[in-house]
């Protein structure tokens, strides 16, 4: 019991400590650089959703067009539109996961100023 209540320094308190680092350094610059408003986050919600519902909507027409053209016991409409929902989700994720490397992954020149300014 003793021991859990010293103050001797862990082994995760370095990475804490750098973490704690990088965030304050990273809202700094953001200050700096001027905040991006309401009307930025709700067009990139916006461009989310029309990359995920234009592909929808594709694989949906063409499905119907299909099903007119050749109509079998399948439905091409269904399958075309849950093909088209996969890759337009896939288009979102990959877009979304490219933006926040993008975020959390700064050029050294910008990473430099920030060490600077501490």
């Amino acid at each position: 019991m003793s021991g859990e209540l010293t103050n001797q320094p862990s082994k995760e308190e370095p990475e804490f400590v750098r973490q704690v680092a990088a965030k304050a350094a990273r809202k700094l610059r953001v200050q700096r650089e001027g905040r991006q408003g309401v009307w930025f986050g709700l067009g990139m919600s916006g461009l989310i959703g029309w990359s995920v519902a234009v592909p929808t909507l594709l694989g949906a027409m063409l499905g119907l067009w299909l099903d007119r053209r050749h109509p079998g016991a399948r439905s091409w409409t269904l399958m075309l539109l849950v093909a088209g929902l996969c890759i337009g989700c896939a288009n979102a994720w990959h877009w979304v996961a490219q933006q926040d490397k993008a975020m959390h992954d700064e050029p050294e020149d910008k990473k430099a100023e920030d060490k600077k300014d501490e």
